[in-house]
């Protein structure tokens, strides 16, 4: 299945069509409840793509869902984000049932609004099924409400406020969603603090590797798919947690070994740049330099 060219949908007219759910009242916006969804049979395609936002809580399922490689059981109500183009695949059958809804969103219905570019930049539409938001009830019951008014909206007369209403309801759901990962990200310690221990071990053996002149510094890409989490969410737990990106934790890893190498070694800043993966000395020594306030030759100079 991982090999088929997942089945693009392009209109949540077409999306409501392929799932057997009455045309949508509203072109561009639509909440929907799974207990109205069809179920696929095992000639339709489940791998698929969405040329529009998706928001997603599921609860009581034992339907499976997978992005990729990685797999996600739905045993409890979780709430989780797909952005346009991303693919993801469904397994079920008629013999499964689930509750929850779904909010459908256009990127057209954001067009001229502020939200068109804010709403790129909530991280979690680009974390993997297994990082979705585990909602405690209160949590839930404050989500749907907003659910609620937006169905509400677009389902009474149309007029020229319509738009501008159901957008601020769409933000603030969005800023609940984002207080709500925070506190995800604090009341997991446990799991969180273990990525952290991993992180810290994984930049340690990289950085110990003498081949590190020939791979380069390790991307982020590299090292939240060795943490077996996506990029963005291992952006976002670390910068609560410690208040840096990953990339800034690269960069604090590779000045302690540039340190290290300048006070112990005679290597020359051109060699000690080199081992750290720079082609040239002098990227090495401006990132040093924004990092330290001083030159490598100003803070070898101080151990003499």
């Amino acid at each position: 299945m991982a090999n088929l060219q997942p089945h693009r949908i392009k209109t949540i007219s077409e999306f409501h069509e392929f799932r057997d759910l009455p045309k949508p009242q509203h072109p561009l916006i639509s909440v929907y409840n799974f207990e109205d969804l069809k179920y696929l049979n095992e000639t339709e395609p489940k791998s698929l793509m969405l040329d529009f936002y998706s928001i997603a809580l599921k609860r009581n399922s034992n339907a499976k869902m997978r992005y990729g490689q990685q797999e996600y059981d739905f045993k409890e109500g979780v709430l989780m984000f797909i952005s346009p183009g991303q693919v993801f695949s469904i397994e079920g059958n008629s013999e499964l049932q689930h509750t929850g809804w779904s909010l459908l969103i256009h990127p057209d219905f954001l067009w001229n609004t502020p939200l068109a570019q804010k709403i790129k930049q909530y991280e979690y539409f680009g974390y993997a099924v297994h990082e979705a938001l585990h909602l405690s009830d209160k949590e839930e019951n404050m989500l749907m409400g907003i659910i609620k008014n937006i169905q509400q909206e677009y389902q009474s007369n149309i007029d020229k406020f319509s738009q501008d209403v159901i957008i601020a309801q769409i933000e603030l759901f969005l800023t609940y969603s984002e207080r709500f990962y925070n506190r995800q990200f604090i009341t997991r310690k446990i799991s969180n603090h273990q990525i952290l221990a991993r992180l810290e071990k994984l930049l340690e053996d990289y950085f110990n590797d003498h081949s590190l002149s020939k791979k380069g510094l390790p991307t982020v890409q590299f090292i939240a798919e060795n943490l077996n989490v996506s990029p963005n969410y291992l952006s976002g737990l670390l910068k609560l947690l410690t208040g840096q990106s990953t990339q800034q934790h690269i960069h604090d890893k590779l000045i302690e070994k540039a340190k290290e190498k300048l006070s112990t070694t005679s290597l020359s800043i051109s060699e000690i740049a080199f081992e750290l993966g720079f082609e040239h000395q002098q990227s090495f020594s401006k990132l040093f330099k924004t990092k330290t306030n001083v030159s490598p030759l100003e803070f070898r100079q101080s151990f003499n």
